[in-house]
């Protein structure tokens, strides 16, 4: 027991356990435990935007030739659409295999469009193509990083560091200003991980207290459908990938094992970016693949998100006794491959992506969205669990193709031949071990 204590892992288990205990025991006391949950997800939001910059500035500027970054970054985003497809076509197909919504025999007028307002007003930007290009563009450099728009961020980042690198040796001082900016930023986000098990405590606490323990069964077979459907993406389809590229599934979540416990309380990746950008520097990839592609598909690679909103919509006509032709299927998955992209770092991403999506398909109501709002909470667990996976693995299969990883101590790694992660050791050390110069050498 002491020994689950002293790992981050551990303690988010136990808060885990305790949270729900707490939820079901004591209702009351669960749901005002909210802030601790709350406050976790705002410290994340305070400083993911500053090092999604940095990190993204600082991998085109150690990348150094613009045509490398072009190119890392088209095949990135080429392997995050196929994929992407693939998610969506999963749970398109699981959705009419199962049929999770038959029989609810739901009428549309019944349902009180009043709990929709604030998610359809975001989604009337995204239901579009212009209307996507304007709202990745920030008014201005300020506003993106106010809000927290990771896409927004993104662009403004790509831009700045092209123009970085553009500028050669003149540039140099402010990339390596950037660089130790980005380990300050870093070093924030280690001291909030470390609350990590309080937030894991009143996140679950309040959602098993308010709903209480019926909450897990409500709707269950469609979070059920869900959760079978990111398994089977990730064994089978991230799993051939890997096994492609000379990896194991299995062996990749274990490495991982810590970061996505937190994802698991928290239902957000957010938390965990620097980790998982240190643990895949630490496998051997290239610091400048690895800080161009993760924040990427932060944006481009939600593949949980993807396989979600296939689902949902065909449940929510399914629910709706809403006929669904080829046609409209088909829409579906040309406008998700769309929409989707638009999905983070907007409130209640979710159900505003989803009403974007059913705006353009007016066969489906929109209204239908209302019954999938109370196990959103549950689903977005596995959303965001399958979403990392989705990116980690995205990032080394990219590493991979553009022959940016060190194959050999991937493997040492992943095998537990190599510790896990960087520990506290001299620069004359690591080069002795084989420490790649590109990782952080401190816990």
């Amino acid at each position: 027991m002491p020994k689950l204590f002293r790992s981050l892992f551990g303690r988010v288990v136990i808060a885990l356990i305790v949270g729900v205990a707490l939820g079901i025991w004591f209702p009351h006391l669960g749901e005002s435990l909210s802030p601790l949950g709350d406050g976790f997800l705002k410290l994340i939001k305070m400083v993911i935007g500053p090092i999604v910059f940095c990190v993204v500035v600082s991998g085109m500027a150690s990348a150094g030739d613009l045509r490398k970054v072009g190119r890392v970054g088209v095949k990135a985003v080429l392997y995050f659409e196929v994929i992407t497809t693939f998610a969506l076509i999963i749970g398109a197909l699981l959705a009419w295999a199962t049929h999770p919504g038959v029989g609810m025999n739901i009428d549309v007028r019944s349902l009180n469009p009043s709990a929709m307002a604030a998610y359809t007003e975001h989604a009337k930007g995204l239901k579009d193509t212009a209307g996507f290009l304007l709202k990745i563009i920030p008014d201005t450099v300020f506003d993106a990083f106010a809000k927290g728009d990771i896409l927004q961020i993104l662009v403004f980042s790509v831009m700045f560091g092209c123009a970085l690198a553009a500028l050669g040796e003149r540039g140099r001082p402010v990339a390596r200003f950037i660089e130790d900016l980005s380990h300050v930023f870093f070093r924030v986000m280690a001291f909030i991980i470390r609350l990590a098990p309080l937030g894991v405590l009143g996140a679950v606490a309040f959602t098993t207290g308010k709903y209480g323990a019926s909450s897990l069964k409500q709707l269950g077979m469609l979070v059920l459908v869900f959760y079978v459907s990111c398994f089977v993406f990730v064994t089978v389809v991230l799993g051939t990938v890997l096994r492609l590229a000379g990896f194991n599934i299995f062996k990749f979540i274990k490495y991982f094992r810590e970061e996505l416990s937190i994802v698991l309380g928290t239902a957000s990746s957010d938390a965990v970016l620097p980790q998982i950008m240190r643990k895949l520097e630490w496998m051997g990839i290239k610091k400048s693949t690895v800080g161009l592609v993760i924040p990427t598909g932060y944006s481009f690679n939600l593949d949980g998100f993807s396989i979600y909103l296939t689902l949902a919509v065909i449940f929510i006509a399914q629910a709706t006794n809403t006929p669904l032709s080829i046609h409209d299927l088909i829409l579906v998955i040309l406008v998700s491959l769309l929409t989707s992209k638009g999905a983070h770092g907007i409130p209640g991403s979710a159900i505003v992506i989803l009403a974007a999506t059913l705006t353009a398909i007016p066969a489906i109501p929109v209204i239908g969205l209302v019954l999938i709002l109370p196990v959103d909470w549950f689903v977005g667990i596995a959303r965001a669990v399958t979403n990392l996976l989705g990116n980690c693995v995205a990032t080394l299969v990219v590493a991979a193709w553009e022959k940016d990883v060190d194959f050999a101590r991937a493997h040492k790694v992943l095998n537990g031949v190599l510790p896990y992660e960087p520990v506290a050791v001299t620069v004359g050390e690591a080069a002795d071990a084989g420490t790649p110069a590109n990782v952080a050498l401190t816990r």
